[in-house]
């Protein structure tokens, strides 16, 4: 098992974790009913908090940051020699914390996507994990949420007696929501992106010789581009350059960012 902290990967700090570290962490906080925020981040997600300060800081609070994605495992061996000998993929991730939840009988949440692929998730789920308690499943809002909203939300969630909530509303919507509810809500809140695609079947999952490349940000492109073009196409090559830098010790990234002021309104 590893876990040697945080490193600054371009000022985001990720975890150096492999996947029985994160779902033993995740797990110890879901046993005891404690507020514990996640994300899985692939390099968009880093990127996101590069250019926003706000998002930094946010990110930078979070309890777990796994490195979702071979160039995030590959940054923090390059700058930090973390001697990771692999990245924690969040669709894996999530199965194996399905998993922990079905063996000791605890409750999970779904929240995000829509319906009907909430409603494949579900059935997949329980096919493969058929001990597994779900809680509750609520689609996305695709709107934002007032505070009217937002207490609905988590008394929906404190009512189910949930100890997992997985929050798939997209990156970086599903991160600022879970840092700005993950008290309110009291117990593991977890951001994982297109895992509920993947799991409910809508987004068919990459060869594995993809994956070994680090080029699993291609296989989505070439699914999605109409959507994800300008997204790879510009990060991408400005996450290479700016990881030589730090590389190099030519530039040092600030991990700080800047405390945002709380939302009255979230994207929901």
């Amino acid at each position: 098992m590893t876990d040697r902290g945080k490193r600054s990967v371009l000022g985001v700090l990720v975890d150096v974790v492999d996947y029985d570290a994160a779902v033993e962490r995740t797990v110890a906080a879901a046993r005891n009913a404690r507020p514990f925020a996640v994300s899985a981040l692939a390099v968009h997600g880093v990127m996101t908090g590069v250019l926003d300060p706000e998002q930094r800081f946010r990110l930078n609070r979070l309890d777990l940051v796994v490195p979702d994605g071979r160039p995030v495992r590959f940054a923090l061996n390059l700058v930090h020699r973390a001697r990771l000998d692999d990245q924690v993929r969040g669709t894996t991730f999530v199965w194996r914390l399905l998993e922990r939840a079905a063996d000791e009988r605890l409750p999970v949440f779904f929240y995000g996507s829509r319906p009907d692929t909430l409603s494949k998730l579900e059935k997949r789920v329980l096919a493969r994990e058929p001990h597994t308690v779900i809680a509750g499943i609520r689609p996305s809002l695709f709107g934002e949420a007032d505070s009217a909203a937002q207490d609905r939300i988590v008394a929906e969630i404190a009512a189910s007696g949930a100890r997992l909530v997985f929050v798939g509303l997209g990156c970086p919507r599903q991160e600022v929501f879970v840092s700005e509810l993950r008290e309110r809500v009291g117990v593991p809140m977890l951001a994982v992106g297109a895992a509920f695609d993947y799991i409910a079947g809508s987004l068919r999952e990459p060869p594995d010789l993809l994956r070994e490349w680090g080029l699993e940000w291609l296989w989505r492109l070439a699914l999605e581009p109409g959507r994800l073009w300008r997204r790879y196409i510009t990060l991408n090559p400005a996450f290479v350059a700016l990881l030589a830098l730090q590389a190099l010790r030519l530039w040092r990234p600030d991990a700080t960012g800047v405390s945002p002021e709380p939302l009255e309104r979230l994207e929901a």
